[in-house]
């Protein structure tokens, strides 16, 4: 099969030959038919998760897929042969990723139906990103009428996490840089959302708009210990890039560090709002899987929302 790999790290991700995996017992083999990127990928590749993770090379990258189950390991309930999925690989180690036209996944987590109305382009970008979201809100405990600052408002996580936490009622301050950026954010949500300038005197517009600090922060770029100070007393900081509570010490605030963690619940959640328009995967560019390389590089560039990639 065709698939995105790097063959040591750190490497360029570049498309090569790549044997067809085989279901193990309790997988299914899922013909993808889209993917998409995210931050793991490109962490992947650059070597920085080395250490951290088993990697078992050839190393095919990916962890959001949307396909078709081909075939069915030993023991695997629930599914059939033909059914449209989607969701996350989840796997204790890096190598067997859906940047691919095959990919093996655990039928027991990370992987649930396409329910109608939801597009193979739209479920193939929703896992990863919407999943961290959601855990990320739920950290927090956002309420309606809080005020939720969130970091990395343009990323494909930040993206989804302003349209939940407006959905929640939450005010929301979303920091992005003035134009094209801005205007992404706030056409996301038919909700007032109030941008912040991250290249400016961050504290001094937040503050303008909640003059005792904001309740929660969503840290998903960016100095997250320069955040802290904009949480009023006993507030809470959910981070997906790995700040910790010993990062932000003499603040009286509570740090969470998220992980996705896509279960099936959560995925189908997310799947339901996307089916019934009350949720907008924000995927703003679709690349063939030949032309992988362009994608990570527009990835590079902060290219707003999620960058698809088609692999059928």
């Amino acid at each position: 099969m065709r698939a995105v790999t790097v063959d040591s790290v750190p490497a360029s991700p570049a498309v090569t030959e790549a044997d067809t995996p085989r279901p193990e017992a309790g997988e299914l083999l899922v013909k993808v038919a889209a993917a998409s990127l995210n931050g793991i990928d490109v962490v992947t590749a650059a070597g920085y998760l080395q250490g951290m993770m088993e990697h078992r090379f050839p190393l095919v990258l990916g962890k959001d897929f949307a396909g078709t189950v081909e075939a069915l390991g030993e023991g695997v309930e629930g599914f059939a042969v033909g059914d449209a999925v989607f969701g996350v690989v989840m796997k204790p180690y890096l190598g067997a990723g859906s940047l691919a036209q095959y990919v093996t996944v655990p039928a027991g987590h990370g992987v649930t139906r396409i329910p109608a109305g939801v597009t193979t382009g739209d479920a193939g970008a929703l896992g990863l990103a919407g999943a961290t979201a959601v855990r990320s809100l739920d950290a927090v405990a956002l309420a309606e009428g809080e005020t939720v600052l969130i970091s990395g408002a343009s990323g494909g996580v930040g993206a989804l996490a302003v349209q939940l936490a407006a959905a929640r009622g939450a005010t929301v301050i979303a920091t992005a840089r003035p134009g094209d950026q801005a205007d992404f954010v706030t056409g996301l949500t038919d909700a007032a959302v109030h941008i912040v300038d991250f290249t400016g005197d961050l504290q001094a517009q937040v503050r303008a708009i909640a003059p005792d600090g904001v309740n929660a922060v969503l840290h998903l770029a960016g100095d997250g210990a320069a955040l802290a100070p904009l949480l009023r007393p006993g507030g809470q900081l959910a981070s997906a890039t790995g700040l910790s509570q010993d990062d932000v010490k003499g603040h009286d605030v509570s740090v969470h560090t998220i992980m996705g963690n896509p279960d099936s619940q959560i995925l189908t959640s997310l799947a339901e709002q996307v089916a019934s328009g009350a949720l907008r995967v924000p995927v703003t560019a679709t690349y063939p899987l030949e032309q992988a390389a362009q994608a990570f590089a527009a990835f590079g560039t902060s290219t707003p929302g999620k960058i698809a990639v088609s692999c059928a």
